[in-house]
This record gives C-alpha cells, sequence and structure tokens, in this order.
C-alpha cells in the first residue's frame, strides 16, 4: 500500500510536463506553418466546394508534418523539451521533397475521388467506389510514410527510393494503416469544421498517434537504414 501511494521521482514529472509541452508547443509551432490554409479555411463557407484550390493549398502541410514529426522523433533525446529547433530542422530538410510527394499524393487522390464520384451514379458504383476509397486511402498512408521517412534524423532519403518499400509495409500492416485513416479522418473533419480549435488541440495527439503508428509499420526500413 504504502508503494501505491508513493510519490512519483522527480524525472517522471519532468517527463510528463516536458511531453506535454511539446504536444502543446507543436500545436502552435503546426498553426503558424499552415496559417494561410486556417486563413482560408476560416473564410471559406463550403471548402469542398472549392476543393482544387484547397487541394494545392495543402501542400503547406507537407513540410509542417515533417517537422512535427521530427519533433516527436527527438522526444528520446536529452533536452527533450526543446520543440522549436527540431520543429525548423525537420522543416528544412524535408520541405521540397515532402511537398513534391504531397502534391503527387493529391493528384493521385483527387483523380480517384473525381472517379468515385463518376461512376457513383452507374450500375457499377457500389462496387467500384470502395475500391476508389481504398486506393486513396493507401496513397494518404504511403504519403504519411514517405513524411515520416523525410523527418528521420540522418542522411536525408530519396522519396523516388522508399516509394515501393512503403507501399509494401503500409500493405502489409493493413489494419495499422486503417487506423491512421481512422486518425487523421478525424483531424480532417475537426480542421474542416474548427480549423483553429483543431489544430491547437488535436493537432499533436493525433499527429503523434499516426507518426509512432507509422513508424513501427517503417520499422525494417528504420532498421536497414541504420545498420
Amino acid at each position: 500500500m504504502r508503494r501505491l501511494l508513493r510519490p512519483a521521482a522527480q524525472t517522471t514529472y519532468e517527463r510528463i510536463f516536458g511531453t506535454v509541452y511539446v504536444g502543446l508547443m507543436t500545436n502552435v509551432l503546426l498553426a503558424v506553418a499552415v496559417s494561410p490554409l486556417l486563413a482560408a479555411l476560416a473564410i471559406v463557407r463550403d471548402p469542398l466546394a472549392s476543393w482544387p484550390f484547397f487541394a494545392v493549398l495543402s501542400s503547406l502541410c507537407a513540410p509542417a508534418l515533417t517537422g512535427a514529426f521530427a519533433c516527436f522523433a527527438a522526444l528520446g533525446e536529452p533536452g527533450q523539451a526543446v520543440v522549436l529547433r527540431p520543429f525548423l530542422t525537420g522543416y528544412r530538410r524535408g520541405a521540397a521533397r515532402a511537398a513534391l510527394a504531397w502534391a503527387g499524393g493529391a493528384a493521385v487522390v483527387s483523380v480517384l475521388a473525381l472517379d468515385a464520384a463518376v461512376v457513383m451514379p452507374t450500375a457499377w458504383g457500389p462496387a467500384l467506389v470502395p475500391f476508389f476509397a481504398t486506393a486513396a486511402a493507401l496513397v494518404a498512408c504511403v504519403l504519411i510514410a514517405v513524411l515520416v521517412l523525410l523527418a528521420e534524423p540522418g542522411e536525408p532519403v530519396r522519396v523516388r527510393d522508399v516509394l515501393r518499400p512503403c507501399l509494401y509495409l503500409v500493405a502489409r500492416r493493413w489494419y495499422l494503416a486503417a487506423l491512421n485513416v481512422a486518425a487523421l479522418g478525424v483531424a480532417v473533419t475537426v480542421v474542416l469544421t474548427r480549423p483553429v480549435i483543431g489544430v491547437l488541440l488535436l493537432g499533436a495527439p493525433l499527429l503523434y498517434l499516426v507518426w509512432a503508428t507509422t513508424r513501427f509499420v517503417l520499422t525494417p526500413l528504420l532498421s536497414d537504414a541504420v545498420t
């Protein structure tokens, strides 16, 4: 009983408060990095009606996500409460490649969404729409996997070299990819309805879940990179 009532060590409290601080500061940095997108979402009443504009503007999310993932990767290192430096490092290192990968993924998902909208009224619609939805979810998960690799410390990866391994590993652990899709779906829904609140409150927890799950899926690839 005394063991249960014994106060936790000071390092435990420091780790807890440091993790909370990292989450809150990551949310703030994410909001600043994607502020043009948040402003547009706050102004436009029906974002889905202007989806081509928002598909292009969403490219701001790619380097912001690499910065956030870099913060999560630095959590276990000494001085884990430092947020700005790893965020900016991850943002700068992966900005160009992340934006290009995001543009390609957004183009593929847009084509799949348009195809689904076209075939939905047809007789084959109920059979084909799930295929398009699954393909779009797979593209999104592979894109997140690429961003996670771009945020890893060390030698920068080439997107072209990791696309096929990411596709294989994500498809192999499809149930974890489904968890990521659900988390991303919640995040996108909240951001579309309450942009600022969604980013400032739910950004870091949901993204950390996605990052940790994706990093587990990419363990074979990360192990090869280390060795």
